[in-house]
């Protein structure tokens, strides 16, 4: 088990609001492997941290402990049109003045 990181990849996957059938299907493989690595019964391979660095749009060292930087929080608009899309923008345009 790497230290700290079953906390990470819960934390992440809150964040980013994912369910952990929904981080299985997108690293392809089965939910119960993702509980494994959130409760620290199981640890990922080198490819599967790679996979989750990119899923989660941080670096390995953030997974592993070896750096703080937090990574930001990336929306998926794939399932949205034009117009909820802008409506968002406007959102967080307005958040951030």
């Amino acid at each position: 088990m790497i230290k700290g990181l079953p906390e990470k990849l819960k934390e992440l996957r809150n964040k980013y609001g994912f369910s952990q059938k929904e981080v299985a299907d997108r690293l392809e493989i089965s939910p119960s492997i993702v509980s494994g690595y959130e409760t620290g019964e199981r640890t990922p391979s080198i490819d599967v941290l790679l996979s989750i660095s990119y899923l989660y749009n941080c670096s390995v060292d953030y997974l592993l402990g070896k750096s703080n930087e937090q990574p930001p929080i990336q929306i998926d608009t794939s399932k949205l049109n034009d117009n909820q899309i802008q409506a968002i923008n406007v959102l967080i345009e307005s958040f951030t003045k």
